[in-house]
């Protein structure tokens, strides 16, 4: 294949992200022990006010720290002390502290596909959290570029095509969500490889949308297939 350009997503693409949000969020209910409510009820109350977090505060764990307060204050029936504040906050600061862990094979395929094609990272989130990750995941090096977007529409990937001057055609998004990193690829004319993953954070969920008939999608079964097609 002649040379491409490919948009790589990182969280849950390149190593391990939503499973530390899910482990947090069960230790949460269980911390909040609602009496009337189901935990599969506060869930769902969380997921709303996660939707609505992150129109205030966007992505990362600064608005899921909001979140589990806003969810708290909802449901409970006593009011927050300090000192539950700080026990609510800490099952967002646990997140912080996990080490980084790569997805099978990744740092192996980045080197196989930076030596013949071009490679930029593409995530979202807030700036500083999301290059504090970048820079621990010793994958920098392998990136052409790094971009970090407060949210990925097909207006960011249309600003990235622009900035870099790629051709649609020989541009790829490769990602596990298909509303951030398929979907709006699609919509923005590039091509896109989805890449499962059984942790997928449910407000990610979507329908993968088909390739128009000038594009194409690619799914893979895991990161470390690319070097099958690429």
């Amino acid at each position: 294949m002649h040379s491409q350009t490919l948009l790589i997503d990182a969280d849950d693409t390149l190593w391990e992200n939503n499973i530390y949000f899910e482990r947090a969020i069960v230790r949460y209910i269980s911390f909040l022990n609602h009496h009337e409510f189901s935990p599969e009820q506060v869930r769902e109350v969380l997921n709303d006010v996660e939707r609505e977090c992150i129109l205030k505060h966007g992505y990362g764990l600064h608005s899921f720290a909001h979140a589990l307060v806003d969810t708290f204050e909802r449901l409970s029936v006593q009011p927050i002390t300090p000192e539950l504040h700080a026990q609510i906050h800490s099952f967002a600061h646990t997140i912080a502290d996990q080490p980084l862990e790569h997805l099978p094979e990744v740092p192996e395929t980045l080197q196989y596909l930076q030596s013949r094609h071009h490679l930029i990272l593409m995530t979202k989130g807030a700036f500083a959290e999301q290059t504090g990750k970048v820079e621990r995941s010793g994958l920098k090096e392998y990136f052409a570029a790094i971009e970090i977007v407060a949210e990925k529409n097909s207006a960011a990937y249309e600003q990235v095509v622009e900035k870099y001057e790629l051709a649609h055609d020989a541009t790829w998004m490769v990602g596990n969500s298909p509303k951030s990193d398929i979907n709006p690829a699609l919509a923005a004319g590039l091509n896109a490889i989805f890449v499962p993953h059984g942790n997928t954070w449910i407000l990610e969920h979507e329908e993968v949308n088909p390739a128009p008939p000038s594009q194409k999608l690619l799914i893979v079964g895991r990161f470390a297939d690319l070097r099958d097609h690429f």
